[in-house]
């Protein structure tokens, strides 16, 4: 991504800083939980994530942030309705609500 190169964006998995590797099972967010297609569940690893990835934020006085759509970690406006189907409703990933309460504007790759 160009904006990598130019030095005006830093790459970060939230899910990768929460112990998850990658590849790693499809998960999806129901409430305040996450929770993988196997039915285990990762809100732990999901919450430490995206704790670690604002920290990372705050350190380089982020204000915006471009993440992937409607993903559990960084979905903003929409994400998975948790029953594996595709079916979308509203909702935030876990990092976006917390960049968001943390005034830093979310967007997703579909809007740049």
């Amino acid at each position: 991504m160009q904006l990598v190169v130019e030095g005006r964006a830093v790459p970060v998995c939230p899910e990768q800083l929460g112990g998850l590797p990658t590849p790693r099972q499809p998960s999806e967010r129901i409430g305040e939980r996450v929770l993988r297609k196997d039915g285990a569940d990762v809100t732990a690893e999901f919450i430490r994530g995206a704790e670690e990835a604002l920290i990372l934020a705050k350190m380089i006085g982020a204000t915006e942030a471009i993440l992937k759509s409607r993903s559990p970690s960084c979905g903003s406006n929409q994400i998975y309705d948790g029953t594996f189907s595709g079916t979308l409703i509203p909702g935030d990933g876990v990092f976006a609500a917390l960049c968001k309460a943390n005034s830093i504007s979310v967007k997703t790759e579909e809007d740049v």
